[in-house]
């Protein structure tokens, strides 16, 4: 790669901000134009203490339901983004209902939260459930991600929204401080503990 002079550099880059913030604005109002799902199961969320739930439930009385899909203890990048939620977790809450979701049992989920100190809710969550919602492949594997739901006057329970987690998305942005560095995140991983 050819090193440009620093003005023409950061002209450039200047430009692609430009573009990308042009491209999300696209973006969002793309999402707008999602046809909302209905969601018909009446599936079963498992937490501490043995509680049940269903999916009206979480709502927690009120109209909207934000829904991180975790894939569990042994996938430290869930781990990393749910660590960022956990910050996030107060303001989540004061616009909409906010829970974590994972195959673990609540057992395994509650130890890990704790050695984590998430505050967030977690429930643990049957396969039926991630693969209607298209976050768990047919050998039941879930897959890390978002979920908004809306729950209309009438009872009725639609998904408004849903996106993929990965490295380098918009939904962790770890990536994008790393990528500030000359060779990005430079072959680092997220670890299970914080280690130095």
């Amino acid at each position: 790669m050819n090193l440009l002079h620093p003005s023409d550099a950061r002209r450039q880059i200047e430009e692609l901000q430009q573009e990308l913030t042009d491209k999300r604005k696209l973006l969002r109002d793309l999402r707008r134009t999602f046809q909302p799902e209905p969601v018909t199961g009446a599936y079963a969320f498992r937490g501490p203490d043995g509680a049940t739930a269903t999916l009206a439930d979480l709502f927690l009385g009120r109209r909207e339901l934000i829904m991180i899909h975790n894939m569990g203890k042994g996938c430290h990048y869930c781990m990393l983004w749910a660590d960022g939620f956990n910050g996030l977790t107060p303001h989540f809450e004061n616009r909409a209902a906010f829970v974590v979701v994972s195959p673990d049992s609540p057992e395994v989920q509650q130890e890990y939260a704790a050695s984590r100190g998430w505050r967030f809710t977690m429930w643990s969550a049957g396969q039926e459930f991630l693969r209607d919602m298209k976050m768990a492949d047919e050998h039941g594997s879930a897959w890390p991600g978002v979920s908004n739901f809306l729950r209309r006057d009438d009872g009725v329970i639609l998904r408004t929204g849903y996106d993929y987690f990965g490295p380098g998305d918009d939904y962790c942005s770890i990536w994008h401080v790393l990528d500030l560095f000359p060779e990005g995140a430079g072959g680092w991983e997220p670890k299970q503990h914080y280690d130095r």
